[in-house]
């Protein structure tokens, strides 16, 4: 069994005070909420990935993508550990759709303070600030 790290970049889109987050199934986390992302493919930047991912999740077109901070997930339970690169994003006008039912079962904005549950683990991380840099993140 490969013991190294996978690594995911997931994808920070607000509006209105709001985030964009998705109810997980499928794989880890699964019954969790978290923003867009997943895997980077192999020649990919990280400004691709979090384009193509959100493009692949929610039918969102992103802009303006950059870096915001970098978690380090371990999903003890699942035997898991991620490498999780956040990236920040803006969207255009219009509203997300489910487009890969395989992995989400819910999809919406919420409120900075008023944030559904349970969080996915990165996302989680990443709020209680146990991330790099910070106290940036």
């Amino acid at each position: 069994m490969d013991q190294r790290p996978g690594v995911g970049v997931a994808v920070l889109i607000t509006r209105d005070n709001a985030v964009l987050l998705m109810l997980r199934q499928g794989a880890h986390g699964a019954g969790s909420w978290a923003p867009p992302g997943g895997h980077v493919e192999f020649g990919e930047s990280l400004e691709e990935c979090a384009i193509r991912e959100t493009k692949e999740e929610t039918d969102l077109d992103v802009a303006d993508v950059r870096f915001r901070a970098i978690t380090n997930d371990v999903f003890e339970a699942d035997g898991k550990h991620y490498i999780t690169i956040w990236m920040e994003a803006t969207t255009a006008a219009g509203e997300p759709a489910i487009k890969a039912a395989e992995e989400m079962t819910e999809l919406g904005w919420f409120p900075w303070d008023a944030l559904p549950q349970p969080l996915f683990l990165p996302f989680k991380n990443l709020l209680d600030g146990a991330c790099y840099p910070a106290p940036a993140c």
